[in-house]
């Protein structure tokens, strides 16, 4: 690629970022650039404000295409922020973009280290990288034949995006999921904020869509039993099978399946697709990339929380919602159970923005320390219906914070205040008291202390509670062991960087979408479906994938065929031994599947015969770095 690539005189350009003042208000960065500059092989060396800029990408191409520099160090922040920036940029000039060393000045040295210490240690860091860049090759992508197939796991609103996207994309897709409907837990929505679209009409479209693309092939009842394979040729097993009911929830939703025709919209269940299957079907296929949907599940309070299970009278906000869609239009008393609600209060952050020491773990021992985000609009969105609708029925908020986010979303906060919704406040180590009353008027009391009164405890008898419970992550055990997913503190599933890879996995070709990631709201889930589904079907359009070749390399004249790294390679299948092509005697070679390697280094350490190393970090370029660093 390039005249640059050539590797007879290595002529190093350096390019060191102020970062803004993130790095240069604490390291002298002028004066890093006067003591690189005087290290042999260095023919530039640069500061820019900001290295990532325009302007800063423009100066090292204006360098490699005069000719002088055929080598790049940028010491800047982390790598994993804009090491492709710069790649890129390297390879608009016609230089092979792996002849490329990264500085981390920044999180390693600035935000850690301050004054002289700081100047010195960044300086011995740049030494290094341009000590490692001497010792660069060119290196080439690896290309892989990819499926122009993917495959959705979930049939929420987010896989049914993400699949209907794929196809109109030219993808084939297969989509999965587990129970006999498709909606997820929208269907068992009434009515969106802040558009007030109903979740019915959302999903019965969406629903319609996909079963109509030819494209896609539904299967429902349907779950991963097997997986192996790489980015381009996942191998997949399906299990089908008719459903266990594990719960009442469960089983009133098998009960529905079995009365309702196919294509037709069940509600607070959703659009059922077809039979469920009575006999158990399995099916191997392949598969080019996979988009887990797998939604949330919402938080189940705990027994005797705020009263729930033991007072019919506490429910969850979801419970209630189902509930309130059978309430017929044109009602003037809010009846739920055969009983007139007079008053009733909502209580935020169940399940929520929980604290060590204050709220009990769950039964894992796991505290859900997260906002779950649409809980407040959607506890205001059903306050403010009930005052609008049954202005008899006195409406009480028992919040910690309010967080009506988004366009739009504000607003129904201002609808609830002008709908007369009394608006308490408590503080997390104070949170409201539930007490069961044995009388026939209120069967239940409230009491808090409000801190919109500084303090004062107001006490209110009412005749529902309803608790605003937030999101969890669904439980996908088995796909995290199998695919060896990565799981975040709060439970879901954890993408590779928030900003600059926000949909993708480290697990190559494999994509989040929804709120298996994360709390979101419906359209923040089909945005994030629209985000995986481009993702995938840029990477599979071009029938291969192109993967960075730092991988594991084997040495076929050292190779004895120990199998040493084979047997510590934690990727099953990326080392095997097969015998060599031009021995007789049943000698055995170490072979790397590159699609596979993640390229750790763990094989490199185990070699006797040091027949292994890793394209773009070999041990010789290790050296050259502990050298440089020393000799400082």
């Amino acid at each position: 690629m390039g005249s640059n690539d050539t590797t007879k005189k290595e002529k190093v350009g350096v390019y060191i970022c102020h970062c803004g003042g993130n790095i240069s208000d604490h390291v002298d960065v002028e004066k890093v650039a006067e003591k690189i500059r005087q290290i042999p092989g260095v023919t530039k060396a640069h500061t820019n404000v900001f290295m990532c800029s325009d302007p800063g990408q423009e100066l090292i191409q204006k360098d490699i295409k005069e000719g002088a520099v055929n080598r790049v160090v940028v010491a800047s922040c982390a790598p994993s922020l804009h090491e492709l920036t710069f790649r890129g940029a390297i390879k608009r000039a016609d230089m092979n973009p792996y002849l490329y060393e990264h500085a981390n000045i920044r999180e390693q040295v600035s935000w850690v280290h301050h004054g002289e210490k700081a100047t010195a240690k960044a300086t011995n860091l740049v030494a290094a990288a341009v000590a490692k860049s001497k010792r660069l090759k060119p290196l080439e992508p690896i290309k892989v034949d990819a499926q122009r197939h993917a495959t959705v796991i979930g049939g929420g609103v987010a896989g049914m995006r993400a699949a209907l996207d794929l196809a109109r994309k030219g993808i084939t897709v297969t989509l999965i999921e587990k129970t006999p409907f498709l909606g997820g837990q929208t269907a068992k929505l009434d009515a969106l904020v802040p558009t007030g679209e109903t979740a019915a009409d959302i999903v019965r479209e969406l629903a319609q869509a996909v079963m109509q693309n030819p494209q896609i092939s539904v299967h429902t009842c349907a779950a991963i039993t097997g997986f192996e394979g790489y980015v381009g040729n996942f191998k997949l097993n399906l299990l089908r099978a008719k459903p266990e009911a594990h719960d009442e929830e469960e089983r009133h939703m098998l009960a529905k399946a079995s009365e309702c025709r196919a294509g037709e919209y069940v509600p607070s269940a959703g659009y059922f697709p077809g039979e469920i299957p009575q006999n158990a079907e399995q099916k191997i296929f392949d598969t080019g990339a996979i988009v887990l949907a797998t939604g949330f599940k919402p938080y189940a309070p705990s027994e005797g929380e705020y009263g729930y299970y033991k007072s019919p009278g506490v429910m969850t906000l979801p419970q209630f919602i189902q509930a309130s869609t059978k309430i017929k239009n044109g009602e003037k008393q809010l009846t739920l159970n055969g009983k007139a609600i007079r008053r009733m209060a909502f209580i935020h952050c169940v399940g929520s923005r929980q604290i060590p020491g204050i709220h009990e773990p769950n039964a894992d021992g796991n505290l859900n320390e997260y906002c779950s985000r649409t809980c407040c609009s959607a506890t205001l969105q059903a306050a403010a219906t009930i005052r609008e609708r049954f202005p008899n029925t006195q409406v009480m908020d028992y919040y910690r914070d309010i967080r009506t986010y988004g366009r739009g979303q504000e607003d129904i906060y201002e609808r609830a205040s002008r709908q007369n919704v009394l608006f308490l406040r408590f503080e997390a180590e104070n949170p409201p008291v539930v007490e069961t009353l044995n009388q026939e008027d209120y069967p239940l009391r409230i009491r808090v202390k409000d801190t919109l009164t500084f303090g004062e405890e107001l006490t209110a008898d009412v005749d529902l509670i309803v608790l605003a419970v937030g999101m969890e992550p669904s439980r996908i055990e088995n796909l995290v062991e199998m695919m060896k997913l990565p799981v975040g503190a709060d439970g879901f599933l954890q993408e590779v960087h928030p900003k600059l890879r926000p949909v993708e996995l480290a697990n190559t070709g494999i994509l989040l979408a929804g709120t298996c990631q994360a709390p979101m709201d419906v359209g923040e889930a089909c945005s994030a479906a629209q985000a995986a589904s481009a993702k995938a079907a840029t990477m599979l359009a071009k029938g291969y994938v192109e993967l960075d070749p730092f991988v594991a390399q084997v040495d076929k004249e050292k190779c004895v065929g120990s199998g040493a790294c084979r047997d510590v390679c934690p990727i099953n299948g990326a080392i095997t031994l097969h015998k060599k092509d031009t021995d007789d005697t049943g000698a055995a070679i170490a072979e790397v599947n590159p699609a596979l390697c993640t390229g750790c280094g763990i094989c490199v350490a185990v070699c006797p015969e040091n027949a292994i190393d890793i394209n773009g970090w070999s041990l010789q370029q290790y050296e050259a770095m502990v050298d440089a660093i020393v000799a400082a």
